[in-house]
């Protein structure tokens, strides 16, 4: 099966409540379709320096940031199709490589470079991404439950709603089931509208009549707030009275 391997767009982010997505989905029905992986729980290991560099420079906005991660749409085996995927954000535009492989050969590149995949120009991408930051290690498992849309007129407007989602730092895996802390709460919907160009009016009008506004929320961004960064406090001690802020001692 042939996958889309490069990505350029925007990617507006929305919290919704419950009832504003059941509004959404209506809206939405005579224009828009499930894609392929329609209601899927999608799975990703994200990959980080020993100090949280990667995401701690996300959470200060700067104009330009990256990610890089490993997802899958099912619960993998070691013969399972994940994808490597390098994400970039510059100005606002979202910026997206990814490669196709089984879950064992991608995490033996990713985590234990294994260089044992066919060089493209995309390997070499992600090869000089994780030359520049040294070595990475896998940080948090998150996990949520997605319903993805396509538009039926214009197949570069999609429009995505992920709900419970999860974080975890222990079994760092896409071989297990999705389980961790909740890092958004019950009754609220994260809702992505991923586009080329222009919103379609239908939507902007729909959003506008129903006063949902844009908004910031980074996945891996809040579980690094919740899960990782309160434990990075070095209690005080006689003999040691520093602490880590931001994965740096003071």
């Amino acid at each position: 099966m042939a996958f889309q391997t490069v990505f350029k767009r925007y990617e507006l982010k929305y919290m919704l409540t419950l009832e504003q997505k059941e509004i959404i989905l209506d809206a939405m029905a005579p224009y828009m379709s499930p894609d392929k992986y329609g209601r899927s729980t999608i799975r990703n290991i994200y990959f980080d320096t020993d100090s949280y560099r990667l995401i701690r420079r996300s959470i200060e906005r700067p104009a330009y940031k990256e990610k890089l991660r490993v997802r899958s749409y099912q619960l993998a085996s070691a013969d399972s199709t994940v994808f490597v995927e390098l994400k970039k954000k510059y100005q606002k535009v979202v910026y997206k490589r990814r490669l196709a492989l089984s879950e064992q050969d991608a995490m033996r590149w990713v985590e234990h470079r294994d260089a044992a995949i066919q060089s493209s120009q995309i390997s070499r991408e992600i090869d000089y991404f994780i030359d520049f930051y040294g070595t990475l290690k896998p940080t948090v498992f998150l996990s949520y439950e997605r319903e993805a849309y396509y538009c039926k007129d214009d197949g570069n407007f999609r429009v995505t709603f992920d709900e419970n989602i999860l974080a975890r730092q222990t079994d760092l895996t896409l071989c297990s089931p999705p389980y961790g802390t909740k890092i958004l709460e019950d009754g609220k919907v994260l809702m992505e509208l991923k586009c080329s160009g222009a919103i379609p009016l239908w939507m902007v009008n729909v959003l506008s009549r129903e006063k949902i506004y844009k908004t910031s929320f980074s996945k891996y961004g809040t579980a690094y707030e919740t899960l990782i960064f309160p434990k990075l406090f070095i209690p005080k001690t006689a003999n040691n009275k520093e602490l880590i802020t931001n994965g740096s001692v003071l």
